[in-house]
């Protein structure tokens, strides 16, 4: 094995995914099983995370868990996190993906109901798994935690606030567990901004060219390219990193 090859090798290290049953989470699942992790997919349908954890474990021979989670219900987080220790007596990687953004045309038209939703599934749940399963960690003595933000949260538009919000708190959540878990746990933020996944069906691409001459790359980001920062932040290439912000956008102004 070659210095950079050792430098990122996730061989044998117990990867968790939330949302990693589509989109960003489904690359970053696929990213960090040719790195050599085992993978735990967890997202609200299972049908579609066990498609996943198998097709992973027949390609690429690591060990896999699907699990059917609703990340927003907090009455569900704490057993998903006994079931997967029981699995595999240990976590090494927790990456905080499952998010949702509603689309709505005004502010007013956002209903209470709408607005928890979303505050529950980017940040309340987010925040009770990772105290959950961050101390045990801390207790292990070592790993890592990854919150999949957006530039939203520091450049929020007029119909994404409640979503700006909450991955906002989630920034700021990175900065308290990475306090509270260090040194043993290292606690960071991937922020993206647009990628083409599953939600880009909905989009108006013609529309939005001229907003993607503001940035650096002039372009969407195509989820593969979120993959390299993750497993940066999964290996011992990131040691010595933590409370960090790391944006994967393109170069947004």
């Amino acid at each position: 094995m070659s210095y950079l090859d050792g430098l990122y090798d996730l061989t044998d290290k117990v990867v968790v995914i939330t949302g990693g049953s589509r989109g960003l989470g489904k690359e970053m699942a696929y990213g960090c099983a040719q790195a050599g992790a085992h993978v735990v997919i967890a997202s609200r349908k299972l049908e579609n995370c066990v498609t996943v954890a198998d097709d992973i474990a027949q390609k690429f021979g690591r060990q896999t868990m699907a699990y059917g989670l609703h990340v927003g219900r907090w009455d569900e987080i704490e057993p998903f996190v006994d079931a997967v220790y029981a699995k595999f007596g240990k976590v090494d990687v927790l990456v905080n993906n499952a998010g949702m953004s509603p689309i709505y045309e005004k502010n007013s038209e956002v209903t209470e109901q709408m607005f928890d939703s979303v505050m529950n599934l980017n940040f309340k749940g987010p925040y009770r798994l990772t105290a959950l399963m961050g101390e045990r960690m801390y207790e292990a003595g070592k790993g890592s935690i990854i919150n999949i933000s957006s530039s939203g949260s520091i450049r929020p538009s007029a119909t994404i606030i409640p979503y700006a919000g909450a991955k906002s708190a989630l920034n700021t959540m990175t900065e308290g567990f990475a306090t509270a878990f260090g040194p043993a746990v290292r606690v960071n933020t991937v922020m993206s901004g647009t990628m083409m996944s599953d939600i880009s069906k909905a989009w108006d691409l013609e529309a939005m060219k001229p907003g993607m001459q503001r940035i650096a790359m002039k372009r969407i980001g195509e989820p593969p390219e979120i993959v390299g920062a993750v497993i940066y932040l999964a290996s011992d290439a990131s040691s010595y990193t933590s409370c960090a912000t790391i944006r994967v956008d393109g170069g947004m102004p």
